[in-house]
């Protein structure tokens, strides 16, 4: 009963975790604005946000192998809606890349942790539910930026909306905190330890490739889709985030029903699919014919990229090599790290040329998935 209890509190960590992604993507456009500045300036503010999520990854790697996944669940679950607030009440530029490089932070330490949890979880059940984790996120975030587009339309401006957003969260945090979990038993390294910096090694570099190969595309989309709609293609501000909404709908569509399509056809097979998958939505996108195209691009875009990074955690957690703590923040800092590094990066390629070299540049990368997908073969199969 303790562990369908968790379930649901861990479902519930992941579903605000991404209605914190989704809060900031439906405001980029009004956050660069009030800024001033470029899409290379802008991709450096982002690069403030990814520098600091890649100081919280080894950091919270030794955190749970030393306190546990649930306390440090609940500890960065209260940290990531106070730095997300101050985003939307940040005066100066200066002030904001603060209060990025905080959430940064936060994003990165809750997102191995509450994989950490999940792991925990999944294990306690003894079925797979990682993926349906991954679904609520991404659930969380296109509410989110659904409920964003409403804000843009009816002209809440930035401080109103990202306190009304910590305003509803914070019961939910106190729910969090009330919930047990016992400590789980880890493998440290040498002298009794968990190391601060760990590499992954052998079958996990390839794993930490494939997250970082899906987070980078998935963050193309939360940072970039808005824009490339307004700046390349000429369509309203008003209507820009839905890409990032019909992207999130099959993220969740294809991660609620992943669990069940991984144990038929199992996670190396499924993960060569859905590069593929993938890589045809960012054709589309790519080719901005009209609007309803670059929605289905980024529709299938969703339906590809969904798994990959859950099943990199879930082989990360499993790995016998590494203690958990260790090899989640070695994955992620690949994995989550290109969610927050990738987006920068490819500011500066839309500067230098334009967002939809940016995007091309992404299906590129994404042709790498189906040769790195048999790193996914379960430790216990080998």
């Amino acid at each position: 009963m303790q562990a369908i209890a968790a379930r649901r509190v861990v479902s519930a960590i992941f579903f605000m975790c991404g209605s914190s992604i989704g809060l900031w993507a439906s405001r980029i456009p009004d956050v660069k604005s009030a800024t001033g500045l470029d899409e290379g300036g802008f991709g450096l503010l982002l690069l403030v946000m990814a520098s600091g999520a890649f100081v919280a990854f080894p950091f919270t790697g030794v955190l749970i192998d030393r306190l546990g996944a649930a306390p440090a669940t609940k500890i960065f679950s209260v940290a990531i809606v106070v730095s997300f607030t101050t985003i939307g009440f940040a005066p100066t530029t200066l002030l904001l890349a603060v209060a990025m490089f905080v959430s940064g932070f936060c994003i990165g330490a809750l997102d191995v942790s509450m994989n950490g949890w999940g792991a925990e979880v999944e294990t306690s059940l003894g079925r797979p539910v990682m993926t349906s984790f991954h679904g609520l996120y991404s659930l969380g975030a296109g509410v989110s930026a659904a409920t964003g587009g409403l804000a843009i339309e009816f002209g809440l401006n930035l401080p109103w909306h990202f306190g009304l957003w910590a305003a509803i969260t914070v019961p939910f945090l106190v729910w969090f905190w009330r919930q047990p979990w016992p400590q789980v038993e880890v493998i440290t390294g040498e002298g009794g330890k968990a190391p601060l910096f760990a590499l992954p090694k052998g079958a996990l570099v390839l794993a930490g490739l494939i997250a970082l190969v899906g987070a980078f595309g998935e963050g193309a989309i939360t940072d970039w889709a808005a824009l490339y709609q307004i700046d390349d293609l000429g369509y309203s501000d008003s209507i820009a985030p839905t890409a990032f909404t019909v992207f999130s709908i099959a993220m969740v569509v294809m991660r609620l029903a992943g669990d069940r399509v991984i144990a038929r056809y199992g996670p190396v097979r499924v993960a060569r699919m859905s590069g593929i998958v993938a890589f045809l939505g960012c054709l589309l996108l790519v080719s901005g014919l009209n609007i309803w195209v670059v929605w289905t691009g980024c529709f299938i875009m969703g339906i590809g990229y969904a798994v990959m990074f859950p099943l990199a955690m879930s082989r990360a957690a499993s790995d016998p090599h590494m203690s958990k703590g260790s090899a989640l923040a070695a994955v992620a800092t690949l994995g989550y790290g290109a969610f927050l590094l990738g987006p920068p990066l490819l500011g500066f390629v839309g500067d230098a040329l334009s967002l939809r070299a940016s995007f091309g540049a992404v299906a590129l990368l994404t042709l790498a998935l189906p040769f790195l997908a048999g790193a996914l073969k379960s430790p216990r199969q080998n």
